[in-house]
């Protein structure tokens, strides 16, 4: 049985490196995985120096993504756990909690960038803890985790790249309790990446230029001097 620790990071996930393999993707799928996206804000037109739009994170890969693991998720319970399960209830929750927020993350960007880095961090621990169940139910059953240079693993990396991509893409890998595992942790590991990109970039925005308060200052301050 083969057995290795994943980590989140383009080279254990065989992702494209550097600034060709970001070109790549977006060409493919018409957003950038560079995460330009990630300030979800950027998507709406901005109305107001105060509240800065927001939303949009429909378009967000981080998004699409954890929201196909929500999917899959769902139905490999329904195939292979006790749907009475404490196991059961955990992973359908914890892969929502991946997808909603996201979404709450990227809706609350407009008047706090604090809560929207909070947020995603937290889908990002989410997942963490599903991945860790698959791995678990692996094991468990003396099933194997595929090695991430395995064929089956790469032909599951090359769908991440179609456009019209849905939960029913990755139907042929739900059939049976080891492909179906695999093919989750495959993708957990993918929407990971995503995520640790867009944390960064999160971070970086709010360092340098922070957030509803400091805004708030800012034109208040304006307004007494122009006063």
């Amino acid at each position: 049985m083969t057995n290795m620790t994943y980590k989140t990071n383009p080279t254990s996930l065989n992702l494209p490196a550097g600034e060709a393999g970001l070109r790549r993707a977006s060409r493919t799928n018409g957003t950038n995985p560079s995460y330009t996206s990630y300030p979800s804000y950027r998507s709406c037109p901005q109305k107001s120096p105060l509240i800065l739009p927001h939303g949009g994170y429909r378009k967000l890969l981080s998004y699409q993504m954890a929201s196909l693991i929500y999917d899959l998720t769902v139905i490999f319970c329904k195939k292979f756990l006790d749907p009475k399960s404490r196991t059961n209830d955990q992973m359908i929750q914890a892969g929502r909690s991946g997808v909603q927020n996201i979404a709450e993350g990227s809706q609350a960007s407009g008047t706090s960038k604090k809560t929207e880095l909070k947020l995603v961090g937290v889908a990002r621990s989410s997942l963490e803890e599903l991945l860790r169940d698959y791995e678990d139910f692996l094991r468990q059953r003396g099933l194997p985790l595929w090695n991430k240079d395995a064929p089956q693993v790469r032909a599951i990396r090359a769908l991440s790249y179609r456009t019209d991509k849905t939960h029913r893409t990755y139907m042929t890998y739900m059939t049976n309790p080891e492909t179906a595992a695999n093919c989750l942790i495959c993708l957990i590991h993918q929407t990971n990446y995503l995520l640790d990109k867009q944390l960064q970039r999160l971070e970086e925005d709010f360092v340098k230029n922070g957030g509803f308060t400091e805004r708030l200052y800012k034109i208040r301050k304006n307004a007494r001097e122009e006063g």
